[in-house]
């Protein structure tokens, strides 16, 4: 099999193999700058980071479970309002979770409707729980975060 003779029109753009010029190496030590200049790395280590790292998780939980009850809570009042059958298994099971975080607000109202009450009820429990969550998270946050004087240590190593 023989190939063909390279045509000069087409490889015109590549530049001639004595033009190519190899990419710039870094200089010795020692050639451009003092002699005794020691190449130093350094890593830090931030003492806060694994606190915030912590607050963030734990806030990160308390946002979670509150949301949740609140979720659970507007799920009954869904379900109420739906009129869904109190004898399914995931509407009695809702109905046992939502009267077990209701936080006592069951019955604080008295409308005529029991739709409304269960509206009423249950969408103030889970506006309180949404608040419990903010107060918490917010009281986590300026408590425990740290203060102004930040630390930061430095290890070098020398090559």
């Amino acid at each position: 099999m023989s190939y063909p003779e390279s045509d000069p029109e087409r490889t015109r753009a590549f530049p001639p193999q004595e033009q190519y010029v190899a990419p710039r190496q870094q200089p010795p030590p020692g050639q451009y700058g003092p002699p005794d200049e020691e190449v130093v790395h350094e890593r830090v280590r931030d003492t806060h980071a694994q606190r915030w790292r912590t607050i963030r998780m734990i806030t990160s939980a308390v946002t979670f479970i509150t949301g949740l009850f609140a979720v659970v809570l507007v799920a009954q009042i869904i379900l109420t309002l739906a009129e869904a059958n109190p004898d399914n298994g995931f509407a009695g099971f809702i109905s046992d979770f939502s009267g077990a975080v209701s936080l006592g607000f069951d019955g604080l109202f008295t409308p005529g409707s029991q739709k409304l009450a269960t509206l009423l009820d249950y969408g103030l429990a889970a506006i309180v729980w949404l608040l419990i969550g903010a107060a918490i998270n917010f009281l986590i946050r300026r408590f425990a975060s740290p203060g102004p004087q930040r630390e930061v240590r430095y290890r070098r190593s020398v090559e």
